[in-house]
């Protein structure tokens, strides 16, 4: 039998950002941007970032929205700062625009909801979201008052391995009950919403942790759920005392303003570096007992490595993650970058969109400011803080039979 070898179409992404007053001017502006490289072609895939001041005329705009669109599906939210185009504005009113023509990829919509049954949660629509399809990825964006989207990644990790989860928590309410999700041209107050783009070869999930390890590796040796009492046999804190003793004067500033612990996320790989942790914040220190409290569950016999973060170690480390994925053309991204980056962390606008720019030049980008990001480190997904996780679009060079 012959086989027939099918070259796709290649990848067409677009993006802008519009700050005109008008939401529906806005979303105009950005969505005629986003469009303009499809040439009239309808998106597979589109997403919609919006800010808070908007939040009113939200109906308004879908509408306007989806018209435009003429089909596919539409993903997006409402979020306290919106990237697009070659730029970052927080606190202000703009709405940012993303949309794709992704030629062989089988875009899959889903919505979830969380609830607690006796002693059990339960995510509803659930069903939807496993896939045994080859080169997937998951891109969601989630409520952070509903929706314990560590469960769902545990889930995933356990019954999906190898899936990547790429997304935000929404940062657009700032109380339960206000966040606003999109779905096509539906509003949700609740749960999350997203897509499985199923035979995506040429997407990559990276995640830029933005911290710097200070001083060496111990092994857990006494801990109970997420408080360490011993780290290599010594009380925690002692190990604590002994690395600040030793640090430089800047590393000693660093952790006074706060110290974070990296977890390792595979215990058998000889050495450790960077992207082998997960990054977590040391939230509390007993110093009767030696022990520290930590942002996640930890475990006996786990290597752990102290971390420091400021701004010219989470530049450092989104330079350097960008570099790994600089050996071929990047079509378009997503980035969703927490909102204790931008200007707070780094002091100056624009400092994320900047670096993917300088990475891999003027390629259509869009996303948020999120209230968590999620994200696959060691192969496996998580809830980060203070990072820049980031979906990148390549044209595959595998040609279909």
């Amino acid at each position: 039998m012959t086989k027939m070898t099918i070259r796709l179409s290649p990848i067409r992404v677009g993006a802008g950002l519009s700050t005109r007053k008008s939401g529906l001017a806005a979303t105009q502006d950005a969505l005629d941007a986003a469009l303009g490289p499809l040439e009239g072609a309808i998106p597979d895939l589109a997403f919609l970032f919006v800010a808070p001041q908007f939040e009113d005329e939200l109906e308004s705009i879908l509408q306007s929205a989806n018209a435009s669109l003429g089909g596919g599906t539409l993903l997006g939210c409402v979020a306290g700062g919106v990237i697009g185009g070659a730029r970052e504005v927080e606190d202000a009113p703009a709405i940012s625009a993303w949309a794709a023509m992704l030629p062989g990829v089988t875009v899959r919509p889903f919505t979830l909801t969380y609830s607690e049954e006796e002693e059990h949660g339960v995510f509803d629509g659930l069903e939807e979201v496993p896939t045994r399809a080859p080169d997937s990825v998951l891109v969601m964006l989630a409520d952070p008052y509903t929706f314990p989207a560590h469960l769902l990644l545990d889930h995933l990790n356990e019954h999906a391995p190898g899936l990547p989860v790429v997304g935000g928590m929404a940062s657009g309410g700032i109380v339960a009950g206000r966040t606003r999700l999109i779905a096509d041209d539906e509003i949700l107050t609740e749960g999350a919403v997203g897509a499985i783009l199923e035979g995506a070869e040429g997407a990559t999930a990276v995640v830029s942790q933005g911290c710097r390890p200070v001083g060496e590796t111990f092994a857990i040796t006494r801990a109970e759920r997420n408080v360490v009492f011993e780290l290599g046999g010594q009380p925690a804190v002692t190990r604590i005392e002994e690395l600040y003793a030793t640090a430089t004067e800047r590393d000693q500033l660093l952790m006074r303003r706060g110290l974070h612990v990296g977890q390792a996320t595979n215990e058998l790989k000889a050495e450790l570096g960077r992207g082998d942790f997960v990054i977590r914040n040391l939230v509390g220190i007993d110093r009767d007992k030696g022990a520290i409290a930590i942002s996640d569950m930890a475990e006996v016999g786990q290597t752990i490595q102290f971390q420091v973060r400021d701004a010219e170690s989470a530049r450092e480390d989104l330079r350097a993650t960008l570099d790994t994925q600089r050996d071929s053309p990047v079509a378009g991204a997503l980035l969703f970058s927490c909102n204790g980056r931008g200007m707070g962390l780094f002091g100056q606008p624009d400092h994320d969109i900047n670096a993917m720019r300088g990475a891999f030049g003027d390629i259509p980008v869009a996303g948020f400011f999120a209230a968590g990001e999620l994200g696959p480190v060691g192969g496996r997904n998580f809830v980060h803080g203070f990072t820049a996780s980031i979906l990148l679009f390549r044209n595959s060079s595998k040609p279909k039979l």
